[in-house]
């Protein structure tokens, strides 16, 4: 499994950015299919993740309302439109890949835990300028 992240720069505060992060050597079938991201200094954060099985989504707080996670099954790609982005949404955005939702019982609670995640790419900065 290859993951590879793009879309990232920098970008005034207020603007938009739309990630993808294409799969290689796999197919979306029954994952879950997650965005992180990790600012200087600070622990690695789920952003978002979508389960493929049945296309539900979550979202950390910070975000909801301003970040959509999407999925191109054709383009085996996962796409995460960012708008309003304020100056503390900078980091390097990874995507990761982990078992299908029902894998744990507490998934809608837990989705954000970096281990429960087997593939991951190698990140794309995002600056958000104030």
């Amino acid at each position: 499994v290859q993951l590879v992240e793009s879309g990232g720069g920098l970008v005034q505060a207020g603007g938009s950015l739309r990630l993808s992060c294409a799969a290689s050597e796999f197919t979306f079938d029954d994952y879950v299919i997650a965005w992180f991201r990790q600012a200087p200094g600070k622990e690695r954060e789920g952003v978002s993740c979508i389960s493929t099985t049945d296309g539900s989504t979550h979202y950390t707080d910070s975000v909801k309302g301003r970040f959509t996670i999407s999925t191109d099954d054709a383009k085996n790609t996962v796409y995460l439109q960012m708008n309003s982005l304020k100056p503390e949404d900078t980091g390097v955005y990874s995507c990761a890949v982990g078992p299908p939702k029902n894998y744990y019982p507490d998934h809608d609670v837990l989705w954000g835990r970096e281990e429960r995640y087997d593939y991951w790419g190698q990140g794309t900065q995002v600056t958000v300028s104030s």
